[in-house]
């Protein structure tokens, strides 16, 4: 096989998988946790067999909706710390654009961080059931380095930047993720009040530290 045809057989499986996982979005945001790969494999038009053939089963399905819907929402939190504004105003934002995801997608946001809503019965566990802290706490790690590297490239916080980054970075996500866990599902105020309390609690040690000399700016 030459490598025009092994390129041309690797766009073709790059395309189908993408028509896949768009198929599983659009069950994704009918059921939430619910979804299952009978579901998913019938929106695409196909047996399940063939859906596990690409994804190997629902946990592979589900890593790679997970790439799908972390690079998306970390392209959106990246411009909004790179938004021309004063640094309150890019915090806020960068809170509010994590906010508006969640919100925007509820059912997407429950699949990927609360899947074993989906369990009904023991014998749903085969397709359905999995280790929900095995697989949501990976986008939640990866979220908080990315948080972190952005910090240590654009902040003077003194000896030890590295390490404090990284505390600083793991620590905003585990907030913003837990209040907003907690926000979606009671909604005890407005997304705009939420943030702005929020950034009030980041905001001590965020406003006294410098921008790092040669960096973008934070």
């Amino acid at each position: 096989m030459d490598t025009t045809q092994r390129a041309d057989q690797q766009r073709s499986a790059d395309h189908r998988r993408r028509e896949l996982l768009e198929a599983a979005d659009r069950v994704v945001l009918r059921d939430g946790p619910q979804a299952s790969m009978n579901a998913i494999a019938a929106e695409a038009g196909i047996t399940k067999p063939i859906l596990y053939r690409h994804f190997g089963d629902k946990s592979g399905l589900y890593a790679a909706l997970a790439v799908r819907h972390t690079d998306a929402l970390l392209a959106s939190l990246r411009a909004a710390l790179d938004a021309p504004a004063e640094r309150r105003q890019r915090v806020e934002a960068t809170l509010d654009t994590y906010l508006a995801a969640i919100e925007a997608r509820p059912q997407v946001y429950r699949f990927l961080m609360h899947p074993a809503e989906g369990i009904a019965t023991p014998a749903d566990q085969a397709d359905q059931g999995f280790d929900v802290g095995k697989h949501s706490a990976p986008l939640l790690r990866r979220m908080g380095e990315e948080l972190a590297q952005v910090i240590e490239e654009r902040l003077d916080v003194g000896p030890g930047t590295q390490q404090l980054a990284r505390v600083w970075g793991h620590g905003i996500v585990g907030m913003m993720h837990a209040a907003g866990d907690w926000w979606l599902g009671e909604r005890p105020c407005s997304r705009a009040e939420l943030v702005s309390t929020l950034a009030d609690l980041l905001w001590g040690r965020l406003a006294a530290a410098g921008d790092k000399a040669g960096g973008p700016g934070f």
